[in-house]
C-alpha cells in the first residue's frame, strides 16, 4: 500500500469514528433531554444536584470508548501536562473577557431579557452552577466538540478552517433539543469562538477551554441575577 492509498484508508476510519462519536452524543444527548424531563425531578434536591453532573458525563461514553479502542491518549485531542496554572489562568481571563463582552455589556444596553434568567437567590445555588457548568457541561463539550471531534476532522481533510467550521456547526446543532433555533446560531458562535481563542492565543490548551466555557455559562447567572 502506497502513501496515498495510506492516507485514504486512514480518512475512511476516521469519518467512521466521527459518525460513529457524533451519533453517540446526539443519542446520548436527546436521551438526557427525556430524562430531565420526564425523571429527574422525581428525585431529592441532593440526588438532583449529583444526576445532573454525572449524567452529563455519560455525553463522552462514545468518543471515551472509541479513543480506547483506537489506544489515542488525551494529549492527542489538545490536553496538555505542562504548565496546568498557566492554562487554568488563560481559562479564567478569557471567561471574564468574554463575560464582559456577550453578557455584562448586552444586559447594560438593555437586553438582559435576551441574555438570560434566573431565580437564583442563595449563595449555595450560584456556587452549584459554577461546579456544574465547569465539570458537567463545559468538561464534556470542550472534551468532544474541541477536542475528539476536532482532531478527526483534521484527520479527515488537513484544513484547520474546515475542522473549525464543521465542529463548531455540529457544536450548534448539538443544541438544537433544547427546542430554540437562536440557541442553536448563538452556540455555533460560541463554538467557532472557542475555536479561534485556541488557535490565536499562545497557551490556550483544551484544559484553558473548559475553564472559560464553565466560567462564562456560570458568570451568566450571576450577572443576570445582579446587574
Amino acid at each position: 500500500m502506497d502513501k496515498t492509498d495510506t492516507i485514504k484508508s486512514t480518512s475512511k476510519l476516521s469519518i467512521t469514528y466521527l459518525v460513529i462519536a457524533v451519533c453517540c452524543t446526539f443519542v446520548t444527548v436527546f436521551g438526557l433531554q427525556l430524562f430531565n424531563r420526564h425523571l429527574l425531578m422525581s428525585y431529592s434536591l441532593p440526588m438532583r444536584m449529583i444526576l445532573m453532573i454525572i449524567t452529563r458525563w455519560l455525553l463522552i461514553l462514545g468518543p471515551g470508548i472509541l479513543m480506547v479502542v483506537n489506544k489515542e491518549k488525551l494529549g492527542d485531542i489538545g490536553f496538555q501536562k505542562d504548565k496546568i496554572l498557566k492554562q487554568i489562568g488563560i481559562g479564567i481571563y478569557l471567561a471574564f473577557a468574554m463575560s464582559l463582552v456577550l453578557t455584562v455589556l448586552p444586559i447594560l444596553l438593555g437586553f438582559k431579557d435576551m441574555t438570560g434568567s434566573t431565580t437564583y437567590t442563595k449563595a449555595w445555588q450560584f456556587t452549584y452552577q459554577f461546579v456544574y457548568d465547569i465539570i458537567g457541561v463545559a468538561l464534556t463539550e470542550e472534551f468532544i466538540f474541541r477536542g475528539y471531534i476536532f482532531k478527526k476532522l483534521l484527520e479527515i481533510r488537513n484544513s484547520r478552517r474546515f475542522a473549525i467550521l464543521i465542529s463548531s456547526l455540529l457544536f450548534g446543532l448539538f443544541h438544537i433539543f433544547n427546542g430554540n433555533l437562536i440557541q442553536v446560531f448563538m452556540t455555533a458562535f460560541l463554538g467557532f469562538l472557542f475555536c479561534m481563542l485556541r488557535e490565536k492565543i499562545k497557551g490556550c490548551t483544551l484544559l484553558s477551554l473548559i475553564i472559560a466555557h464553565g466560567i462564562y455559562d456560570a458568570l451568566i447567572v450571576l450577572w443576570v441575577s445582579i446587574l
